[in-house]
């Protein structure tokens, strides 16, 4: 039986219906709320479903765990209530890493590329304390990844009890299927898509940086099938230990972005460059690329999904479906 936190989420959700798909039992702790979350869930077979206040009596219950999945988080990069983000994203996976080092489970968890914060050093996924020393994250979920990613490493440093297999996994901009209740934290893919389906031009931000054009700021944006390949390759290789960046490693403009959706849809692209919001230009981040070295050493060898494949499959397999859903 596999435990994932946050499992009724984007990324969990994926990776629910992939270990279901290969005959696991899983049990996914999350909250579903007044949401459309359920639907996320909807066509896997779920062993259960536990909310996180009956976490640790259910813990209590099933130790012999085959592997924890924590991608349950606060991961709203405007969220400003501080306690209540270091509660979830530090407490709580720091108790969920005893549990697994007492009960000899393999652990591996959300971590993000907003530990990096404006990537004034490079995203390099260097684990040691010196690197880690020096990341300035943004805001208060980089903070709280950041906060828990240190926790870890000086725990190994000092021969503190650790699970049989661990694993941190700095997302960078993930896109695809079940990220539909995140509202204004959905991809862009999922935003610029009903604008471009209906024919209208799709807004992006101008550049402010004058190494930029307008359009042509850079991320690394990553399909969710390729981070959920990454994890079924973390389950079945329990020797890789380490804090990975996950990213395609390939930096691409939100131009390229809406390139690849207007031609998944069909239609000629049209865009209307907006001045970006004043509030967020002092954090604005105009470059962001994994580098995918330190996963590839360990003996990952999966090819990444490109941009244009991506959005193909996205658009035309869910987001342009009556039923979009995993």
């Amino acid at each position: 039986m596999i435990l994932v936190t946050g499992g009724a989420g984007f990324i969990g959700s994926n990776l629910v219906a992939a270990l279901a798909e290969r005959g696991h039992r899983v049990v996914v702790c999350d909250r579903l709320r007044e949401t459309d979350k359920w639907r996320n869930l909807a066509k896997s077979a779920t062993h259960d479903i536990v909310p996180p206040e009956l976490l640790a009596d259910w813990l209590e219950q099933n130790r012999r765990l085959e592997a924890v999945f924590h991608m349950g988080a606060i991961s709203s990069t405007t969220v400003t209530d501080g306690d209540l983000v270091f509660d979830v994203n530090v407490r709580l996976s720091t108790r969920l890493w005893d549990w697994c080092a007492e009960h000899a489970v393999p652990f591996i968890y959300a971590s993000s590329a907003a530990t990096y914060g404006n990537g004034e050093q490079g995203f390099e996924d260097d684990a040691s304390l010196q690197a880690l020393a020096r990341l300035r994250p943004l805001n208060a979920y980089g903070w709280s990844k950041h906060y828990f990613d240190q926790r870890v490493v000086r725990r190994l440093a000092d021969g503190d009890a650790r699970p049989p297999q661990w694993a941190g996994l700095k997302f960078f901009n993930v896109y695809g299927p079940n990220e539909y209740h995140k509202g204004s934290m959905r991809s862009v893919v999922a935003q610029k898509y009903p604008l471009v389906a209906k024919g209208q031009p799709v807004t992006l931000f101008r550049s402010h940086n004058p190494r930029y054009e307008d359009g042509g700021q850079l991320r690394d944006f990553v399909y969710v099938r390729d981070c959920v390949d990454v994890m079924l390759w973390l389950l079945e290789h329990r020797a890789v230990n380490g804090l990975f960046n996950l990213g395609s490693g390939r930096a691409r403009s939100f131009l390229d972005l809406a390139r690849a959706i207007a031609t998944a849809v069909g239609r000629e692209l049209e865009v209307e460059f907006i001045p970006t919001p004043e509030e967020i230009r002092p954090n604005y981040q105009y470059y962001t690329q994994a580098s995918m070295s330190r996963l590839q050493a360990a003996g990952y060898a999966h090819p990444f999904t490109s941009l244009e494949d991506g959005v193909l499959e996205y658009v035309q397999r869910y987001l342009s479906q009556p039923d979009r859903y995993r």
